[in-house]
């Protein structure tokens, strides 16, 4: 009975103690005492899944996509009204086409002996015997250029006329230009003429050859220069009276 009786005791004591401390210890709600506790899983996070973010309004995005369509309209509306200004091609220069200078007329550089200014030669640049030079007496008449040549002699004073033999280029007859020939081998080859000492003057149509150291009379008593050495031709070429001055030698008129 004794044992009885202090078992008794004890579970009393139990029982108190269990309810002052359930009234000790805050309340838990209803739902929660009896929620039964969820397995523990190995690679499972504890209460389940992350909730969700709040969910967006899909009128957002479309009214950001309407407004950018419109700017876009807009700005190519504006690029249409206000074309670019179109750039002025650059013509290129037409290629510039080099026309070669004309060539200087030799007869241009000649001596032109007129009424007014008769001078052709210096007496120092006719020093030497049988240097030639060419120039241009103008027909004091007619104002025709006529070619003709100064010859200074091996005779005669360098500042006299009779040193120097001044004659027209055409022949007299015909319309063959005579040639003053320094070559005497081309004397001898093409007008077989196989006397000549010095220069002589020829006609390349006749064959006819003239000695400038001579004179011979023609027609009319007159003394002429360049008496024919051989050939067929009427008379000498026609002469062109000079003057020497001042050691110009002038051509004053011609035959």
């Amino acid at each position: 009975m004794a044992e009885q009786t202090q078992t008794q005791e004890t579970q009393t004591q139990e029982t108190q103690a269990t309810a002052q401390a359930e009234r000790s210890a805050p309340a838990e709600p209803k739902a929660e005492r009896f929620k039964a506790e969820m397995p523990q899983i190995p690679g499972v996070i504890a209460g389940g899944p992350s909730k969700k973010g709040p969910s967006v309004n899909p009128a957002i995005p479309l009214g950001i996509g309407i407004a950018a369509v419109v700017l876009v309209a807009l700005l190519g509306a504006r690029l249409i009204s206000h074309p670019k200004p179109v750039e002025q091609a650059v013509v290129a220069a037409p290629p510039q086409i080099e026309v070669p200078a004309p060539a200087v007329d030799p007869n241009s550089l000649l001596p032109h002996a007129t009424e007014t200014a008769p001078q052709i030669a210096t007496v120092s640049e006719m020093s030497k015997p049988w240097t030639s030079k060419s120039f241009f007496f103008v027909n004091h008449l007619t104002g025709e250029n006529v070619p003709a040549m100064l010859i200074r002699l091996p005779q005669g004073s360098p500042n006299s006329p009779e040193g120097y033999w001044a004659y027209e280029v055409n022949a007299p007859f015909g319309n063959c230009r005579l040639e003053y020939i320094t070559d005497l081998t081309h004397l001898t080859n093409d007008y077989d003429f196989h006397n000549a000492r010095h220069p002589m003057v020829g006609n390349p149509c006749s064959r006819s050859v003239f000695d400038p150291t001579k004179m011979s009379e023609i027609p009319g008593n007159f003394w002429v220069r360049g008496t024919l050495a051989q050939g067929s031709d009427v008379r000498p070429p026609l002469g062109i009276e000079l003057k020497i001055q001042n050691k110009n030698i002038l051509a004053l008129r011609m035959e």
